[in-house]
């Protein structure tokens, strides 16, 4: 672990070389390929399809010159056809927990019986009682909200679990069934999981931890078929210093879980990658970051990223095939 953090305050001085803004549509914008938004810096993608609409949850960078994190928001877009694009602006901010104090971290909002269940990783505020990231929950009765928290509580805090460090319990993603029962995934350097009950506040059973293979990160969990799949940011040091997608699946949200390979290699001038994966009108999505996007006088890096996209293809058997990140993205043709 000492050595991903040397990596992450090396990264943190790289500079990217992409520029761009968006086009002069008000609160709209045309997809000019990668990265997507290209007038502020945004990671840890989260897609979420409502009807003929597809969302896109994104956490908000801001950090400048050396600072390796600074996320202050999670902001939302959306669109129905994948080029037009409309921003929202933000929908929460951490302190909108209570129990908060900073750190917009990767979050998945879950659509379960009409109600919208924003997932989410903050830094506890130590004055009430916990040190390191968390979970909390909120909840909203439309996909751009307005969201407020559904617990008054973290539903994870660092003290819940074993991990190796203050920062484990963070980047869930979550899953319901065609029964109704729902999962909720999530971890640093640990992969945890638990069964929700029915409230989706608290858990109907003990955390439990997943082996899986160079996991450090970001699991999405999704289902094509009869195949469940578990992507997540991954590092395997013979390959390089960097995050890549890996993934596994199985025939059950239990598992087991074999492990397939990778989906993508490392995101450009960026230690992190996070996946963000949904079906929308008949295709299968990619979304992850790079770090390749200069706004103003901040160029690209650890803590200024950009959300990209690609196209998600399967072979005959299922597996995922590789997918190359590129600038063209979806419309090279």
């Amino acid at each position: 672990m000492k050595r991903i953090l040397g990596s992450l305050l090396l990264m943190a001085g790289v500079a990217g070389c992409t520029t761009g803004a968006l086009t002069p549509d008000g609160d709209s914008f045309v997809y000019q390929g990668n990265p997507l938004i290209r007038d502020r810096h945004t990671a840890d993608p989260a897609p979420l399809v409502v009807g003929d609409t597809l969302y896109l949850y994104v956490g908000h960078d801001e950090a400048r010159g050396d600072e390796m994190f600074n996320i202050t928001e999670w902001l939302a877009y959306s669109t129905r056809d994948m080029r037009k694009w409309t921003f929202h602006g933000p929908i929460m901010q951490p302190t909108d927990f209570a129990w908060a104090s900073r750190d917009a971290w990767a979050s998945q909002v879950h659509e379960k019986d009409g109600r919208y269940w924003f997932y989410t990783a903050v830094e506890h505020d130590e004055a009430q009682g916990s040190h390191g990231k968390a979970i909390g929950v909120a909840v909203a009765d439309n996909p751009l909200g307005p969201f407020e928290d559904a617990l008054g509580r973290a539903l994870v805090r660092n003290e819940d679990t074993d991990g190796p460090h203050h920062w484990d319990d963070i980047d869930p993603t979550v899953w319901t069934e065609d029964d109704g029962t729902s999962y909720l995934f999530w971890g640093n350097a640990n992969l945890y999981t638990a069964q929700l009950n029915d409230d989706m506040v608290s858990f109907a059973e003990s955390i439990r931890q997943i082996e899986m293979p160079d996991f450090v990160e970001g699991p999405w969990i999704f289902r094509r078929g009869d195949i469940y799949y578990l992507a997540y940011a991954s590092m395997n040091e013979d390959l390089g210093p960097d995050e890549r997608i890996s993934y596994a699946t199985a025939p059950s949200i239990r598992g087991p879980w074999t492990w397939r390979g990778e989906i993508t290699g490392s995101a450009a001038n960026s230690f992190t990658i996070h996946p963000g994966i949904a079906r929308f009108n008949g295709e299968w999505y990619l979304f992850y970051h790079v770090g390749t996007l200069t706004v103003g006088d901040q160029p690209g890096g650890l803590g200024r990223r950009a959300v990209a996209v690609e196209r998600l293809h399967f072979g005959d058997d299922g597996l995922i095939l590789p997918v190359e990140q590129t600038e063209a993205g979806l419309f090279s043709n």
